[in-house]
């Protein structure tokens, strides 16, 4: 069986961008995985310093609610992991799931984390490259024209470890 993961759609971050384009991918992409009874667990991120737009005690650490109401499952997490201290293994098991799908915020972090993280507990990955986005950009990493989410999803592919789909090629599967 396969599951969904949507990965830190929370207010600290879609506030701090614009991400109508990837909201609406994921929102389709959620839509058409209920249509086939597989799961989607949604990931909040939590930090506790104040000074940090997912402050666990904010406005900004609640999932937003453009895609919250689609949760069948929320995993807290502290760290980029989905899975690091974490109750989604045991969530996985219960659920007899082979496959993830990895959609969410931010791409370098959260998302490319928790897919190399599922790879080496044994699941099959599928990345879906622009259901993906991040607050930052190549100024951020001091490298002008870098554009992240191809970046992640061309070293992803590379790795020939995970499999590397635009929407579209999701979507037409």
């Amino acid at each position: 069986m396969k599951a969904l993961f949507v990965i830190d759609v929370q207010n600290g971050i879609v506030e701090n961008g614009e991400f109508n384009e990837e909201l609406n991918k994921m929102k389709e992409i959620i839509e058409d995985c209920k249509k086939r009874k597989e799961p989607v667990i949604f990931f909040q991120h939590l930090d506790e310093e104040q000074e940090s737009p997912l402050y666990e005690k904010s406005h900004g650490a609640d999932l937003h609610d453009s895609l919250a109401e689609y949760a069948d499952y929320v995993v807290a997490k502290r760290t980029p992991s989905g899975f690091y201290e974490t109750e989604l293994e045991d969530i996985l098991e219960d659920l007899v799931i082979e496959q993830v799908v990895i959609t969410g915020f931010n791409t370098e972090f959260c998302c490319l984390f928790t897919a190399i993280a599922a790879f080496d507990r044994g699941y099959e990955v599928t990345f879906i490259e622009d259901a993906t986005g991040t607050v930052n950009n190549g100024d951020t990493y001091e490298m002008k024209d870098l554009d992240i989410r191809d970046f992640i999803g061309t070293v992803l592919h590379w790795s020939d470890m995970i499999e590397v789909l635009d929407y579209e090629e999701y979507m037409d599967l």
